[in-house]
């Protein structure tokens, strides 16, 4: 949500909204709070984003329904193991824009802040997992299946569109470009053992039923490669080459305003596309979904809401708080959705789990950057640079 623009505080992070172009204010002054109502700051594109994500979500079903073999055809080439490159590419799209606008030479600043790194680690790789094994057992205690998907999706953090609901909200861009590396790191080494833990460990030790779950960390790897390193290097170099080229000004204030749109219109393609691959799994089985459905809801609440106090408790500003909320409340529904088909096959009802995945983040999200918006206020007496 971009619509007023604060000097960019030592970490990366504007402390008030930004305007899509990505300019300062020059009335604002640094570390001030702009306390317009938060619709009132908005452009007419994001006042709007929730309507333009729902017209997408309900073009790709109906795309989906309308030409059975729709869904076929996008799904013919992939680029890894479950995953199209219809979706790749709006995912590269999506994420490009919001890489190109990372200060790189500004990290250093968020390697530094040990609060932030360490909390997020342990809310990712910790928290998020066992509440969502949590969730899944309490509300899915009678399907197998569907509790296994969800639980697969809360062991992919998130390292895609999280880029996209931090910049929206306001957060610190290159806190998130730092989280989300970390976590694909982290991701290659642990995804497999979690999975192991979560599926067949754990639930032995508590009496449970168990599911084995067998992956190949070079499998993960290149997912994770190939979703997060071609924008990440593709980012890097645009900002290095044209900051050389035109200086950093003419970067920001000229070429940074003609990338930005592009990354909603990566966001709504990948939607479209998504929801055309999977509408009419998501439309057979409203049942399914809606119970599904349910732990996913409760995950976001508690995740987001549980770390954006978190960070607040332990004296990060608003823009290091919104980014350690969504990357710790977001998933990476693409890796699940691979791992799901690529081992229990694309009609199982761990596929399904994390297919519906998206169609309740998404929104969910979308929301709550308009609550982070607005919480901003718990912020304005506190509103200083970021401590590192």
């Amino acid at each position: 949500m971009r619509a007023v623009d604060a000097p960019d505080r030592p970490g990366g992070g504007a402390d008030t909204a930004r305007v899509s172009d990505g300019a300062p204010a020059p009335d604002a002054a640094p570390g001030a709070l702009d306390h317009t109502p938060v619709v009132a700051r908005l452009s007419v594109v994001d006042r709007f984003l929730p309507l333009w994500i729902g017209a997408a979500m309900t073009a790709g079903i109906l795309l989906g329904r309308a030409i059975p073999s729709l869904g076929h055809r996008l799904d013919a080439v992939q680029v890894t193991s479950g995953t199209s490159l219809p979706i790749f590419v709006g995912l590269l799209v999506m994420m490009y824009p919001v890489l190109a606008k990372v200060r790189y030479d500004h990290l250093d600043s968020v390697t530094r802040d040990r609060r932030m790194l360490v909390t997020s680690l342990v809310l990712n790789w910790l928290v998020g997992p066992a509440v969502m094994f949590g969730l899944a057992w309490l509300f899915l205690p009678d399907l197998p299946a569907y509790r296994t998907g969800l639980i697969v999706v809360g062991l992919a953090r998130c390292i895609a569109m999280v880029l996209i609901w931090n910049d929206l909200a306001c957060g610190d861009r290159e806190a998130a470009a730092v989280l989300v590396a970390m976590n694909s790191l982290f991701q290659i080494v642990a995804f497999a053992f979690l999975g192991y833990f979560y599926l067949e460990l754990l639930p032995g030790w508590l009496g449970l039923s168990t599911v084995g779950l067998h992956l190949s960390i070079a499998k993960v790897a290149e997912t994770v490669a190939i979703f997060l390193g071609v924008p990440l290097v593709a980012g890097y170099v645009t900002r290095t080459v044209g900051e050389r080229a035109r200086g950093r000004q003419w970067y920001e204030e000229k070429l940074l305003p003609r990338l930005s749109p592009f990354a909603l219109y990566g966001l709504l393609y990948t939607i479209v596309v998504l929801f055309a691959l999977q509408g009419h799994t998501i439309t057979s089985k409203p049942l399914a979904v809606a119970r599904i459905a349910l732990p996913l809801l409760a995950y976001f609440a508690i995740m987001w809401t549980g770390s954006f106090f978190l960070g607040r408790a332990i004296g990060l500003g608003y823009p290091r708080t919104t980014t350690l909320a969504f990357t710790a409340a977001g998933n990476n529904f693409e890796l699940a959705i691979a791992v799901a088909i690529g081992v229990f096959g694309v009609t199982s009802g761990e596929a399904l789990a994390g297919v519906v995945g998206p169609l309740i983040e998404v929104p969910v999200l979308v929301a709550l950057v308009y609550v982070a918006l607005y919480a901003r206020r718990l912020f304005s007496r506190t509103a200083g640079p970021e401590a590192a």
